[in-house]
């Protein structure tokens, strides 16, 4: 996947002018990039224009309009964007009381390499999570991770000739999965793939 360059960023007073409808339009885009797999976790698969979004905001939300400033925001978040044979996807633990949430992520330590996704007739495929840095320490994990999944080209192969996706957690305290994964969802992760 082409990854973004500062040509592809709207400067901050287009993108004030144009935030309204550009935001509707990613919220749409997203609909379909989000899996729910059980109660508490959310899996939303990123790309392209989901980063450009996140981009958009991190310049906005901090008025960064100096190149070294725009850079350094690429540098974060490009290597957020699927490559062609790779789904990434952000990781939500949600758990609305905080209290409850604190206790939960510390039953929870290394759920986020307990996710995995699986083509039928292939082995599951675990994620491979926070290789920008870690999120976990000896007493939680945290409620954002960062998860990539690398498929081999059978796998890619048989998805594309209409082979079930399934996906899931696999932890002691955390079992859950989407079987089958929603056919809009595959279609827009199928998109991703080269």
């Amino acid at each position: 996947m082409n990854k973004l360059t500062p040509a592809d960023l709207m400067n901050l007073e287009r993108y004030a002018r144009e935030r309204v409808t550009f935001r509707a339009h990613v919220l749409e885009h997203k609909r379909y990039r989000q899996l729910a797999v059980g109660p508490n976790m959310t899996w939303c698969f990123e790309d392209r224009l989901t980063i450009q979004y996140q981009v958009q905001e991190m310049l906005r939300a901090e008025r960064i309009f100096e190149p070294d400033g725009i850079a350094a925001e690429l540098d974060a978040y490009n290597p957020l964007i699927p490559d062609g044979g790779n789904w990434k996807a952000t990781l939500l633990i949600e758990f609305p009381d905080a209290v409850e949430r604190q206790r939960q992520l510390a039953r929870l330590k290394g759920v986020e390499s307990r996710c995995w996704v699986e083509v039928r007739g292939h082995a599951p495929v675990y994620a491979i999570a926070d290789e920008d840095l870690e999120r976990s320490n000896e007493e939680k994990t945290s409620a954002v991770h960062f998860l990539r999944f690398e498929l081999a080209a059978n796998m890619i192969a048989a998805l594309r000739g209409g082979a079930v996706l399934t996906a899931g957690v696999d932890h002691e305290h955390y079992r859950h999965w989407v079987d089958p994964v929603p056919e809009r969802v595959k279609a827009a992760l199928l998109a991703d793939l080269a």
